[in-house]
């Protein structure tokens, strides 16, 4: 069995290049590079909340200088990628489409039993979508037959969908205010794409791999929560024959409670640029709090779950990353109408940056300016007004 020691600043190194986030620009510019990062990381986390650009365009811009909002939805059209889940919803490469299917298997099966009404409905709604091609929720009539009693409470043809998604019978496509179209597969997935049901212990290898190529350095348990919806998935039991011959390496790192795992083909001579990045909390970086603390030493929890009287830092504050060392969080708002980027409050952590690094900050804060659309940046509020001060004379 293989292994290797690695000293904590050597594994945040590792972490960082297989993130995409050893320097800018790693997957190149354009449109190509969008599909390099999906391809890389086998997964990219989609989120709805719009408070500052959403978060799967967010993780693009934070690799790609050059991105523009409308590739993604160029390469679901093109057939290169689609939107499916893994461990939550997100866009995937188009050749791994095969190993969605023991997810939609899942979601099929390991669901309460259906009632007869809502077996019907399914089945008529599939029945629409056949006759006359992608349709919308807003496209069936309100269903509901009592008033709502909350954010999740759908009606029961949204629900219906929802579920034909789940299950593989239509998939997910998305209008420029994204909102979801539901659309036959037949319809968005490329005739030459393999559609046969890997073997569970196929399943189990390809989300290890996948997910120590996009992490670096990885657990048993963060391997198996990609295929967490999956219900018996053989992850753990694949990973210890990877590991007993030699496809996956036994990692040891200074403090750190193991076992840990990484790709034996790793990289693990990397510099750093020392670059600073303003990350979205989804991105893959910051998806597992955990790791955050054991490898940067970084405390983070996104407050927009938090109830207000007991947020610290802010509704949806953004790490801030500078080489391997977070220096700050940055609780944001842009303000579409006055295209103002509203900053209400960056929290430094007891760190010093010197003045390099804060110029950085500053680039890397007027690129996030236009990236969401904006003009000007109004600051509210700082634990350190020095650095605030320095930061808002550039602007």
């Amino acid at each position: 069995m293989e292994s290797i020691v690695l000293t904590k600043q050597q594994a945040r190194k590792i972490i960082l290049n297989a993130a995409g986030l050893a320097h800018k620009a790693q997957f190149g510019l354009g449109i190509e590079a969008v599909y390099r990062v999906i391809d890389h990381l086998g997964f990219v986390q989609l989120d709805t909340n719009y408070v500052v650009e959403r978060a799967h365009h967010h993780v693009m811009a934070a690799r790609i200088p050059d991105y523009q909002t409308e590739w993604l939805a160029n390469l679901c059209e093109d057939g290169r990628i689609f939107e499916y889940v893994t461990s939550d919803a997100g866009y995937l490469p188009m050749y791994d489409f095969r190993y969605s299917l023991p997810v939609k298997k899942a979601f099929e099966t390991q669901r309460k039993p259906l009632t007869k009404p809502e077996i019907n409905l399914m089945k008529q709604i599939l029945d629409r979508v056949e006759r006359e091609g992608p349709l919308m929720v807003g496209d069936f009539d309100n269903d509901r037959q009592e008033a709502s009693s909350g954010w999740w409470d759908w009606r029961p043809a949204k629900v219906a969908l929802e579920r034909l998604y789940l299950d593989g019978n239509l998939m997910i496509s998305r209008t420029k205010s994204f909102h979801k179209v539901y659309d036959l597969p037949l319809n968005l997935v490329p005739q030459d794409t393999d559609l046969s049901m890997p073997a569970i212990e196929e399943y189990a290898r390809f989300v290890i791999c996948r997910t120590l190529g996009a992490l670096g350095i990885a657990s048993a348990k963060e391997m198996a929560w990609r295929a967490r919806h999956v219900k018996g998935n053989l992850v753990k039991k694949e990973l210890e024959k990877m590991a007993q011959t030699g496809e996956v390496k036994l990692v040891f790192v200074d403090d750190l409670k193991g076992p840990l795992y990484m790709l034996p083909n790793q990289e693990t001579n990397i510099e750093l640029s020392n670059e600073v990045f303003i990350l979205s909390p989804f991105d893959i970086l910051n998806v597992f709090r955990h790791r955050l603390k054991d490898f940067f030493n970084f405390d983070y929890q996104i407050e927009c779950f938090v109830p207000a009287p007991k947020r610290k830092y802010g509704y949806f504050s953004l790490p801030v990353l500078a080489g391997d060392v977070f220096i700050a969080r940055m609780d944001a708002k842009a303000d579409r109408k006055q295209k103002v980027l509203i900053v209400h409050n960056i929290h430094f952590e007891p760190i010093d940056p010197d003045q390099v690094i804060i110029e950085k900050f500053i680039e890397a804060l007027k690129a996030f300016v236009q990236f969401n659309q904006c003009r000007d940046i109004i600051f509210k509020r700082s634990n350190n007004e020095n650095y605030l001060e320095l930061i808002s004379k550039s602007f």
